[in-house]
């Protein structure tokens, strides 16, 4: 399939993997419908791509928001209501806590975020595909959908569920035309540790010292040529790692000036 002229719905895309999924359909003549809560980062988004001549619309939305994601999707001029791709890639990780020391809080936002906010949009655009007979889901998870870490309980329990959700949604799509796929990342360096971290820089820093981590380009690069297989190829799972990384707790690191 050639993503060119294709739309293409990314779901947090004012920052990290989702801006730079943005990017990189722009580069291969997508029009993009670019959806996250922060308004003034999306405008500044379809500004610059606007201007190397890609076509964009915004929709400011909290995936946490069914009723709104309903109404965003069903509001869609007709010129963007046929939706080729879809990015689910809105997520977060909040807190590094020991279950019983962990703040609910921080659960209901991984859950409703990562879990649920998936499921609403995948609810809202999917029946649409396949009607046309035609669409491609790309789900971005994490290593941290195929194992568990310490004090990270909530959070992998997320991405295992973005994992499972993926595979019944392939299968109850089979035979429809419409493709399902997963991009699952190790570490990447974009705002994921500093929300995290609730702020905190150092302790973010922290996690990429000494290490060459991917960058959100390579996973949007990875994405981009998964849409672009041919419609007969499904690329059902894509597990994408630093080469300074083997698992999700064995990273090795060199000592600083090293």
């Amino acid at each position: 399939m050639t993503v060119s002229g294709a739309t293409v719905l990314v779901t947090g895309a004012s920052s990290g993997i989702g801006r730079a999924c943005a990017e990189g359909f722009a580069r291969a003549g997508a029009r993009l419908l670019l959806a996250a809560r922060r308004a003034d980062r999306l405008a500044e988004l379809a500004r610059a791509l606007g201007a190397g001549g890609t076509e964009v619309a915004v929709l400011e939305l909290d995936v946490r928001d069914r009723a709104a994601v309903d109404r965003a999707v069903s509001g869609l001029e007709p010129s963007w209501a046929a939706i080729d791709v879809l990015v689910n890639n809105a997520g977060l990780a909040a807190g590094l806590a020991p279950l019983p020391e962990g703040d609910p809080d921080d659960w209901d936002r991984m859950i409703d975020t990562n879990v649920k906010g998936l499921l609403a949009v995948t609810r809202a655009v999917v029946p649409g595909m396949v009607a046309r007979g035609r669409g491609h889901v790309v789900n971005i998870g994490s290593i941290a959908g195929h194992e568990t870490y310490p004090n990270g309980a909530v959070y992998c329990a997320s991405k295992a569920a973005v994992d499972r959700i993926t595979q019944g949604l392939r299968m109850d799509l089979l035979g429809s035309g419409v493709r399902v796929s997963t991009v699952d990342p190790g570490m990447v360096e974009t705002e994921f540790s500093l929300v995290r971290f609730a702020g905190d820089a150092g302790r973010a820093d922290d996690v990429y010292r000494g290490v060459t981590p991917l960058r959100a380009a390579d996973v949007a690069e990875t994405v981009v040529w998964i849409a672009e297989r041919p419609a007969h190829v499904q690329v059902a799972q894509v597990l994408l790692l630093p080469t300074d990384q083997a698992s999700a707790t064995l990273v090795a690191r060199r000592p600083a000036g090293g």
